[in-house]
């Protein structure tokens, strides 16, 4: 309301402006027609009469220099009157024509106006909104004079107190300094009971202070021992497993020796070379030896039921055609998968929580003139665990998934097993020969390879 009203009185006030700018016009108009008429009617003055020509003629002739003068200044007056009516009518007409031309400055003055009253009125309104909440808060001001009123009276309350224990005091000068006094004395008689008391421990305690350093640079040997101990454990425990591993294939290789050794002392005590049922028979014992000890339980069994395990959980017990410890491979748990889980497999090593197998350290390809196999040995880091993978693949169209996607580290070798045996893996970004080039003819690692060039 407030801004239309503003807006009206604007109105109102503009049009008020154009009625006077109209009405100075008319007046100037007027008054320069009545200066027009008042000049021609000067010039153009009726005759006398002929009964008085004489007398007329007589007067003129006596007036006639006074009136021709008195003529002139006020055709001169006129005529400046005229002239800055003419100018003041210039100027109107001058303003009249730039006030057509700042329409847009007065309509863009009009649209300020109404921002403003707006603004003004928003401003009204939160001024009434918040004096409608200091009502509601008059409680808490009233609450927080008392809380101010208290507080007050509790700082003069203790004022008082001080200047009352100040006066006070003023008359007990002489008992606080016999307090005082009194207060050394004690202090000096307690420094010297102390000072005794220390000279007589000290010299009744040094039998048992010397006891109690040759306690405590034993107990500090002792320490000493232990956190070494601790740290040689630490240090070795790295070491452990592969020194157990190292222990079991020595284990092996001497049992394989002294079997082998024992079936030749037997053959000799037989009849020598030409018995050949003894030979038969020490070889079949030296083999059932050796199997016995690779039937010996493999530190790493406990690993291989865990992959087995968790690969019949997540993918079936079809994926797999085998699993075994390599005992010849340092007893390297070993998987030997179906082609078209071999992807999967490999997926499931690397990205489960328990499995982690994070490294590949080797991928090769091997011709067994029935069959093709690629072998992938990967390694746990976060739980330093190792195995060893395996996929039999068809010799006339040796085809299988890359591992590039899962570990980039497979690209060169997967390209070595291409250039030298012919292997072609599916989904390697960039499956060349790095060794041959492309012109190069056959694949020398197969065994039916014949050279392209005999000279070669």
């Amino acid at each position: 309301m407030d801004e239309e009203k503003d807006l009206a009185q604007r109105k109102k006030e503009a049009a008020e402006r154009a009625k006077q700018l109209a009405r100075e016009r008319l007046a100037a108009r007027q008054a320069d027609e009545q200066a027009k008429s008042a000049a021609e009617t000067g010039s153009l003055k009726t005759p006398p009469n002929s009964n008085d020509s004489q007398i007329e003629t007589t007067k003129g002739e006596a007036t006639e220099p006074a009136s021709a003068d008195d003529l002139a200044l006020a055709k001169k007056r006129a005529a400046e009157e005229a002239r800055a009516k003419a100018a003041e009518l210039r100027r109107q007409r001058e303003a009249a024509a730039s006030g057509a031309s700042t329409g847009d400055d007065l309509e863009a003055a009009k649209r300020k106006a109404a921002e403003e009253a707006r603004a003004k009125a928003a401003e009204l309104r939160r001024q009434r909104e918040a004096a409608a909440s200091g009502a509601s808060t008059g409680d808490d001001l009233e609450a927080a004079k008392r809380k101010a009123a208290e507080e007050a009276r509790a700082k003069a309350a203790e004022l008082r107190r001080q200047r009352e224990a100040a006066a006070s005091g003023a008359s007990t000068g002489d008992d606080l300094e016999a307090a005082k006094r009194k207060a050394a004395e004690e202090a000096r008689a307690k420094a010297a009971e102390l000072r005794r008391q220390r000279e007589a421990a000290e010299g009744g305690a040094e039998d048992d202070l010397e006891l109690a350093k040759k306690k405590a640079a034993a107990a500090a040997k002792a320490r000493a021992a232990a956190l070494a101990k601790q740290k040689a454990a630490e240090a070795s425990g790295d070491d452990d497993e592969l020194a157990k591993q190292k222990a079991a294939a020595a284990a092996k290789a001497k049992a394989a020796a002294a079997a082998k050794a024992r079936a030749a002392a037997l053959a000799k005590q037989q009849g020598g070379a030409g018995d050949e049922g003894a030979k038969q028979k020490a070889a079949a014992a030296a083999r059932a030896k050796a199997e016995e000890a690779d039937r010996a339980p493999s530190p790493n069994d406990p690993l291989l039921e865990k992959y087995v395990r968790i690969i019949h959980e997540h993918l079936g017990p079809d994926v797999l055609e085998d699993a075994y410890i390599n005992r010849l491979a340092k007893d390297v748990p070993t998987l030997v998968v179906k082609k078209e889980a071999y992807y999967k497999v490999a997926e499931l090593l690397k990205g489960h929580e328990q499995l982690r197998f994070d490294y590949l350290s080797e991928l090769h390809g091997t011709d067994f003139q029935t069959h093709m196999e690629v072998y992938v040995h990967l390694y746990s880091y976060p739980n330093r665990q190792p195995v060893a993978l395996k996929v039999k693949i068809e010799r006339d169209n040796p085809e299988v998934d890359s591992l590039v996607p899962l570990w980039p580290g497979a690209n060169w070798p997967e390209c070595e097993a291409y250039d030298l045996l012919g292997i072609r893996f599916h989904g390697h970004p960039n499956l060349i020969r790095i060794f041959l080039g492309e012109q190069w003819v056959g694949h020398p690692l197969r065994k039916d390879y014949e050279p392209y060039d005999a000279e070669v």
